[in-house]
């Protein structure tokens, strides 16, 4: 029976994933900013099967919350076997262009937030030398590109962290595990054209689980992604200044 920690629980990413270690009969804890539609989500998991579903409120932002939201996991679970962090926003780039302090905001729930966070959760699975965290970052923070660069730039933060975090804890039996999802049909995503590239949560979902069950280091979902972006991290600058992506 797993133990699994789930932080931006009511992400639809994120409820999907939690649905699947639910029906394995795992004990959850599930944290995100709104109490109310983390309860809806607590009780269907109840219902598919999960052992026992903890929850806490956080406002990812309010770093000063972090420990003791850690803290409160960690009695609930008595310990911690996976760490799923899955929360973040897909800002507006033409406001973040025009205000600074958009921009800032915009890239501290992205980036800071998720940092300040894996500094905290690294040391304590270090300490208990096992586990493993898995963080939603995306392809976006491949090639910054005109479209979204400011989102783009908080991924590339977030994926290279996880990098250094990688080498660090791998002698310390953690794994860390990148998930650079393409576009998914979420309802962050509802206002854009659909189209053959995208991916329903549900199969992200399965790819996270099987990433964390086999400790990859990084995964791109669904898997045709790890192509596409090699393509674009391939195109000349002199190029790539010119196309529209």
């Amino acid at each position: 029976m797993q133990r699994v920690l789930i932080i931006g629980a009511t992400s639809a990413i994120a409820e999907a994933t939690a649905r699947i270690y639910a029906e394995r009969g795992s004990r959850l804890h599930l944290v995100a900013r709104t109490p109310a539609r983390l309860d809806t989500i607590v009780e269907d998991l109840r219902i598919r099967g999960a052992a026992d579903v903890g929850r806490d409120a956080l406002d990812i932002n309010d770093l000063t919350r972090h420990e003791a939201v850690l803290d409160a996991a960690w009695t609930a679970l008595g310990n911690v076997d996976v760490v799923l962090v899955a929360h973040g926003t897909l800002p507006d780039q033409k406001a973040c262009e025009a205000s600074v302090e958009t921009a800032m905001a915009e890239f501290a729930t992205n980036a800071t937030s998720t940092i300040a966070l894996l500094t905290l959760l690294a040391n304590r699975m270090e300490r208990a030398g096992r586990g493993t965290i898995a963080v939603i970052s995306s392809v976006a923070g491949d090639r910054g590109r005109a479209s979204n660069y400011l989102y783009g730039s908080a991924k590339a933060a977030v994926s290279t962290f996880l990098g250094g975090l990688r080498q660090r804890l791998s002698k310390r039996g953690v794994d860390i595990v990148t998930i650079k999802p393409g576009f998914v049909d979420t309802p962050m995503t509802r206002d854009f054209k659909k189209g053959a590239l995208w991916a329903k949560p549900d199969a992200v979902a399965a790819g996270i689980v099987k990433a964390v069950d086999k400790g990859t280091p990084v995964v791109y979902l669904p898997w045709f992604w790890f192509a596409i972006m090699t393509v674009i991290r391939a195109i000349p600058e002199f190029i790539f200044k010119r196309v529209s992506l």
